[in-house]
């Protein structure tokens, strides 16, 4: 009997340690969606896009991710579409929702990951190292959180020899009504604060309807614009003739900045590249080096 209980000790042991090697091969197995871009993002970086069975509208980097399933809108979600995939694991942006419909898929057994999304540095590093978590890749994301550190602080300090703070004006059209401008806590104010601007709206918070008025008392020397934005507004001769932005100097010398989105606001892995896209656009000569 000592014997045979020795025999099936070991026999449990083994099928313990038999398991704990299959665990990380059956995780890679998981259905996961991911919504919203910057997440897709740091999900690619990482290694896992082969996991993902679908993305939102807004996952449009790597080009990639545009050939999975969408599931619609980061903010519009509906369960049903999301449901119909099977996904056991869903990652999702802070300002995903509505928030029913992530109650409801929680309440069908999927498990909703929820990201941070705080628009600075430290925001990005905690973005994914949570995504990672979410992933089972703690020690890839810890490695590329510092990678994407190192390289916002070389951005950094070039940008910090510059002398000059232009005024920014960020515009942002969505095609219908009167095109919106970014006042103060937005991420369209924290890219152009990391660049080496300044924001040329204040007063109020989140963004706004642009006026006339507003347009000419904030006096902005460059017009910063997503690429989309710009081509719903007919381009450059069509965004100049909106009134707030005709009569300021921006539009005067014609100082328009025109940025992709997602790399602009997304405040994913690609925010180093972000930063210096847009200090090179604000600051003629100067020529920021990548690593």
């Amino acid at each position: 009997m000592p014997q045979q209980g020795r025999f099936f000790g070991r026999v449990v042991i083994g099928l313990g340690l038999l398991a704990w090697v299959i665990q990380p091969a059956a995780a890679d197995k998981r259905r996961i969606i991911s919504i919203g871009g910057s997440v897709t993002e740091i999900v690619y970086a990482l290694g896992a896009g082969s996991r993902l069975v679908a993305v939102d509208q807004t996952s449009l980097h790597p080009p990639e991710a545009q050939d999975l399933p969408d599931v619609g809108y980061l903010r519009a979600l509906s369960a049903e579409p999301i449901l119909s995939l099977a996904p056991d694991l869903v990652l999702v942006e802070a300002d995903a929702g509505p928030p029913d419909v992530l109650t409801q898929l929680a309440g069908a057994g999927v498990t909703v990951a929820r990201m941070p999304d705080e628009p600075d540095i430290g925001g990005v590093q905690a973005k994914i190292r949570k995504v990672a978590a979410a992933l089972g890749l703690a020690d890839k994301g810890a490695e590329l959180a510092r990678q994407v550190g190192e390289d916002h602080a070389l951005v950094i300090a070039q940008i910090g020899t510059v002398q000059s703070q232009p005024r920014v004006m960020f515009v942002l059209s969505a095609g219908r009504g009167a095109p919106l401008v970014a006042g103060e806590g937005t991420s369209a104010q924290a890219i152009i604060g990391l660049a080496g601007g300044r924001n040329a709206i204040s007063g109020f918070p989140d963004y706004r309807p642009l006026s006339p008025e507003a347009g000419v008392a904030a006096s902005p020397d460059v017009i910063l614009v997503t690429d989309r934005t710009m081509r719903l507004l007919g381009g450059i001769e069509g965004l100049l003739t909106l009134p707030g932005i005709v009569g300021t100097p921006a539009a005067d010398s014609r100082r328009i900045v025109s940025i992709d989105g997602l790399l602009l606001l997304g405040f994913g892995p690609r925010t180093p590249e972000a930063v210096a896209t847009l200090a090179e656009a604000l600051h003629p000569g100067l020529e920021v080096a990548r690593r």
